[in-house]
């Protein structure tokens, strides 16, 4: 499943709504914003990053298909997978906002209580479980993302 911000219809007006693929759209939305805001507020002292807090079990897959959720299911009984407690997934949020090495510079993507790495767009998530596709941090699509942002909010 490609995670990248489809721009051309952010609000799925033109395809059919898929919460997985929702889900991953905002989170590299929320990348590419952290990716912008740095670079422009940085020089201010402000920087932020983002958090992938993990699979925490949430009303959140409340939306997903029988099929969805199956899939979820068999990928955690095979070991691929394991649903993270409230408390597990809070803990890359306070790494992200304590630790020292975060305090002054922004753009970055945690995972797993540390900064992922990025991976080609081709690469298996499956094979590369802290990694970040480098999509979610390029430049082009955080000013496009800013961009369109703005737009939004001064439509």
């Amino acid at each position: 499943m490609r995670a990248n911000v489809d721009f051309e219809d952010l609000h799925f007006e033109r395809r059919p709504y898929d919460p997985q693929v929702a889900y991953a759209q905002a989170k590299t939305a929320n990348s590419l914003f952290s990716v912008e805001a740095t670079r422009r507020w940085q020089d201010h002292g402000i920087v932020t990053n983002t958090v992938n807090p993990g699979g925490v079990a949430t009303g959140l897959q409340r939306n997903f298909t029988t099929a969805q959720k199956e899939s979820l299911d068999a990928a955690e009984a095979a070991g691929v997978f394991t649903y993270k407690s409230i408390e597990q997934g809070a803990a890359t949020t306070l790494v992200a906002a304590v630790a020292p090495e975060f305090a002054h510079t922004g753009g970055h993507y945690l995972d797993d209580g540390r900064e992922a790495y990025p991976v080609p767009d081709d690469a298996s998530l499956a094979d590369h479980p802290h990694g970040v596709k480098r999509w979610a941090l390029e430049r082009a699509g955080a000013l496009r993302l800013w961009e369109v942002s703005t737009a939004l909010l001064t439509a």
